[in-house]
Formats: structure tokens, C-alpha cells, sequence
């Protein structure tokens, strides 16, 4: 194939694939990750066929890493780590203590150096936030008390993970042989991550957070995302360039600061689409360095990575949970969330893999452990939650509103002012949203409010449709809006449904899906604007006369 199409041909064949294999994953309901894994496998030089070009892979791998990262400091929650602070700091650190050192030992039996069995071990012991947040809240413990354990026990080992991707180039450029080299290089590597932080919490804490909001000021939408891009792209290449530190710890600051605005969620809305795309390319391009014939070849190495993973790891998060005094409900549930790996092991032996710490077999047999322990952990956190189901899932704050309420599904900015609207006719309402964050904010305005999505059958239990009179849904997106008003006309929660809509295609989508009505904004801005100057004294008679 001529050199100038293998970006055209990895871009076309990765996500075409990825979406096939996702799709698949879906439908058997397993993560998409497992798919986008797989399709990586089938373009890798392992499998016949295509094979996608090698040098181009990590590239877009390195990117895929900088959009994670930099998704993973917008969604960063000082907020969520402090509320269960007490069991979720030394829970994670003792745990993915537990974890490093049990990989170590196998790595260490297997024949490995210490630096590669350490930085195997550490891969094991962090689990996918994807997967761990895709389990509670399918399983509608987002808001309980074990959801919130979970997330901040997650913040840990996310914060761990960029302390080691900043420490581990540091242990290679030594060797990890002698001591003393080895502290001048952590030292010198601690200094200059150091001076990069003081910048951005003295200066980038200031300066980003006004930049985006005078670049919002413009009501550029495309300067505003790409302001978003800039600052993710720029400040993770600036990092590496002038303080020598990672790309992903760059890209974590940009997105921690950028939160602190208050257009931090516009600008996580706004990069979500292309993150997702180079999110999808970093786990095909990580796919592609996995040997399947691990499988054959070792299959007890991978039993005992998969053993460690599923069992040990999850053992020893349920031991320090009872020892810090918490339920054997809430310790079975926190031990089943954890057993799986994902996106920080791929990075973390990536970094690896480029430094020459790690081999190919313990490169292989982490990505084996982390597709098995995907597949399993759903119907695994499945069945431990079905074993705990306590009242601490319940997560409305307020009184339940009275029978003949109407469901306010979005609590956008369209969803905030029908709010307001509908409180100050004294209609009852109950708000439900899949964002944790715009649900704090509506139980905080003294509405009873649920967390979860509204086409799920637990989520409109809670909701009592059957009791409603009305579902109004003010979701910006037509697909995830038609699923809703689609589930809510089933069976006997069938009630009316109006639909807010952006375009003729969104109605008539709302419309086909069973929305009783779906209004398009432009239509309604341009009816209340013609309200507005034909109410204007001048106007009221009819056309103004010529001036002559």
C-alpha cells in the first residue's frame, strides 16, 4: 500500500472495524472496549490479513492517551474523593499495594527483572473507570453509599497512575540498578514535574479558566472547541517539550483546570465526540500488540494474571474495606467493581513497552487479563449487587411528588428553566439525569431528583411513570431522546411525551420513536421574538408609513 493512504487506510479500517466489533459487544452485552480490543487484534500483524502500519498506530495511541487523560482531569472531582476520603485513600493505596506486589511475585517467578515484574503488577492493580462506572450504574449505584466508595477509591488510583507514568521514565533512565543514580533521577524528575505543576496552579489555574470563558464570549462555538482541543494538545506537548514529564500528565492538568470554570462542562460536552474517536483508536491500537497464541502458549501464565485480577486484587480491596468497619454488602460490591483492568494498564505498559521494560509475553498476558476480566466482570458485578441489593441504592433526596407529576428528563439549561417555570406554577415535577453533578445541583434547588437513565426499567420504576401525567424530555441529543420517549411508551407506563428537537430530521426521528409532540427551539425563539415586536408600541397599528 503507497506510503501517503496508511493514515487513511488505519483511520477507515480501525473505526469501521471497531464499530462492528463494539457493536457486537453490545448486543451481548459486554463492554464495547472488549470490541474495539478485538478489531485492533484482527488489523494486528498477529492475525492474517490487513495489518495496520506500526509506526502510525502508536501515534494515534499517543494521541488517544492525550484525549483520555485530558477527559480524566475535566471529570476530576476533589469533591467525590474528600466525601469518603477515610475508606477510599487508604482502601486504594493498600489494595493496589496488594495487587503490585502479587504481580511482582509472578513476574519475579517467571524469570523478569524487577523493574518489568513492578510495573506488571502495578498494571494490575488499577481497575477501567469506563467499566467501573458503566457497572454502577446499570446497576443504579451511582448515588449509594458504595457507588461513592467506588469513584473516590477510583480518583486514587487515577492520581496513583499519574504519579507512576511521571516516576517510571525516571526508574528506566537510571536502569533501577544504582540507588544513589536512582534518587538524583527521581529527584531531578520530581523538580521538573514540580515546576510544571507550581506553573499551572499559579498561572494556568488564572489564565485558562478566563481564556475559555472570553473565548465563549465570542459565541464561537468552533473557536470554543477548538480552544478545548488547543489547550488539551498544546499544554500535554509543552509539557514534554520544555519540563520533559508526560504527555498524559499534561493533558490531566489541562483538563483538571479547564473544570474549574465555569464552562468546565460545556468544554467536556464539546471535546466528547473527538475524544471518544481517538479514545476508540488508542484501544484498536492497543489490540494490535496483542498475540492471541498467548492463550495456547501459556495458558496457566494467563490463568494466574486472570487469578490475580478477578480474585487477588478483589480479596484484598474486600479485606480493607471490613477492616475499615464497612458492611460485607458494601466490601463484596467494592471487591466485584474492581476485578478488571483497563485503559491505565494499557497506558502504563505502553510507557512501558517504549522504554524497554517490558517484554512482549508480559505485555500479552496484562492485555489477555484485561479482555477476560471485561468479559466477566458484568455478570460477576451482577450477581454480587442482586446478593447485596440494600436501601442505600435509593437515591431520590426529597419528598416524592404527588400523583398526576410530570417527568423533567434533561436538566440542562432548557431543563433548569422549565424547572423554574413549572415551581413557580406549582406543578409538580420529578427531574431525572444521567449527570451526577446537574442532579446535585436540582436536589439543591429543592426538586426530587433521580440519577440514571430514563429508558432503564429501574430508573422509570423509581420515577413512577404509571402515576404520571405527563414525560417531558429536554435532551438535547434526538438519539438518546428517542430511545427514552421509544421505552416510555411501552407496555403501562405509556403516558404522553413531549420532545424538544433542533432540526426537521430530530422531530421526525421524536416523532417515529412514539413523542407525542416534539418542538423545534428555532421555530419557538422565532415565535417569541415575532411576540415581542409585534407587542412594541410602533407596530401594534400595522407596517410603519413611509417616512415621506
Amino acid at each position: 500500500m503507497p506510503h501517503h493512504t496508511s493514515l487513511i487506510a488505519m483511520l477507515c479500517i480501525g473505526f469501521v472495524l471497531a464499530f462492528i466489533f463494539g457493536l457486537l459487544a453490545h448486543r451481548l452485552r459486554f463492554s464495547p472496549i472488549v470490541g474495539y480490543l478485538l478489531a485492533g487484534v484482527l488489523v494486528g500483524p498477529y492475525t492474517p490479513g490487513f495489518v495496520g502500519d506500526e509506526t502510525l498506530a502508536p501515534q494515534l495511541a499517543e494521541i488517544g492517551v492525550i484525549l483520555l487523560m485530558f477527559g480524566v482531569g475535566l471529570h476530576f472531582s476533589m469533591r467525590d474523593l474528600m466525601d469518603v476520603r477515610r475508606i477510599a485513600v487508604p482502601g486504594a493505596i493498600v489494595q493496589m499495594a496488594a495487587a503490585t506486589a502479587m504481580g511482582w511475585f509472578l513476574g519475579t517467578r517467571l524469570g523478569w527483572s524487577d523493574a518489568e515484574s513492578l510495573i506488571f503488577g502495578l498494571s494490575l492493580s488499577v481497575a477501567s473507570t469506563v467499566v467501573l462506572l458503566r457497572a454502577l450504574e446499570t446497576a443504579r449505584l451511582l448515588d449509594s453509599e458504595r457507588g461513592r466508595i467506588a469513584i473516590g477509591w477510583l480518583i486514587v488510583e487515577d492520581l496513583a497512575m499519574v504519579l507512576a507514568l511521571v516516576l517510571v521514565p525516571a526508574f528506566a533512565a537510571n536502569g533501577g540498578a544504582d540507588t544513589g543514580g536512582l534518587g538524583t533521577a527521581l529527584l531531578t524528575t520530581l523538580l521538573k514535574v514540580g515546576g510544571f505543576v507550581a506553573l499551572m496552579l499559579l498561572v494556568g489555574r488564572r489564565v485558562l479558566p478566563w481564556l475559555l470563558e472570553r473565548v465563549a464570549g465570542t459565541g464561537s462555538r468552533e473557536l470554543f472547541t477548538l480552544f478545548v482541543l488547543a489547550c488539551a494538545m498544546g499544554i500535554a506537548f509543552g509539557a514534554a517539550e520544555l519540563f520533559g514529564v508526560s504527555f498524559a500528565l499534561g493533558a490531566f492538568f489541562a483538563g483538571m483546570l479547564l473544570n474549574e470554570s465555569p464552562f468546565g462542562h460545556k468544554a467536556a460536552e464539546d471535546s466528547l465526540p473527538l475524544r471518544d474517536a481517538f479514545a476508540v483508536l488508542f484501544f484498536v491500537s492497543v489490540g494490535m500488540l496483542f498475540d492471541p497464541m498467548i492463550l495456547v502458549r501459556h495458558p496457566l501464565m494467563v490463568l494466574e494474571t486472570l487469578g490475580i485480577i478477578v480474585i487477588g486484587k478483589s480479596l484484598a480491596a474486600w479485606a480493607v474495606v471490613r477492616m475499615l468497619g464497612k458492611s460485607n454488602d458494601i466490601a463484596l460490591t467494592i471487591a466485584a467493581s474492581l476485578a478488571q483492568i483497563g485503559e491505565f494498564s494499557f497506558i502504563l505498559i505502553g510507557l512501558g513497552a517504549s522504554l524497554g521494560l517490558m517484554s512482549d509475553e508480559s505485555r500479552d498476558l496484562i492485555l489477555a487479563g484485561a479482555i477476560l476480566s471485561i468479559l466477566i466482570n458484568p455478570p460477576l458485578f451482577a450477581l454480587m449487587t442482586r446478593r447485596t441489593r440494600k436501601p442505600d441504592t435509593v437515591q431520590t433526596t426529597a419528598t416524592r411528588p404527588p400523583q398526576g407529576h410530570v417527568l423533567l428528563i434533561g436538566y440542562g439549561r432548557v431543563g433548569v428553566k422549565l424547572a423554574e417555570v413549572l415551581q413557580r406554577a406549582n406543578v409538580p415535577f420529578m427531574v431525572i439525569d444521567t449527570d451526577g453533578d446537574k442532579v446535585i445541583n436540582a436536589r439543591a434547588a429543592g426538586y426530587t431528583a433521580i440519577r440514571g437513565n430514563a429508558a432503564d426499567d429501574d430508573v422509570l420504576a423509581e420515577a413512577m411513570p404509571g402515576e404520571a401525567a405527563l414525560a417531558v424530555l429536554t435532551i438535547p441529543d434526538p438519539l438518546e431522546a428517542g430511545k427514552v420517549a421509544q421505552r416510555l411508551k411501552l407496555g403501562t407506563t405509556s403516558i404522553p411525551v413531549l420532545a424538544r428537537a433542533h432540526s426537521d430530521e430530530a422531530v421526525k426521528h421524536l416523532l417515529q420513536r412514539g413523542a407525542d409532540a416534539a418542538l423545534l427551539a428555532e421555530h419557538a425563539l422565532a415565535h417569541s421574538l415575532g411576540e415581542m415586536i409585534t407587542a412594541m408600541p410602533q407596530y401594534r397599528s400595522g407596517p410603519l408609513r413611509s417616512a415621506n
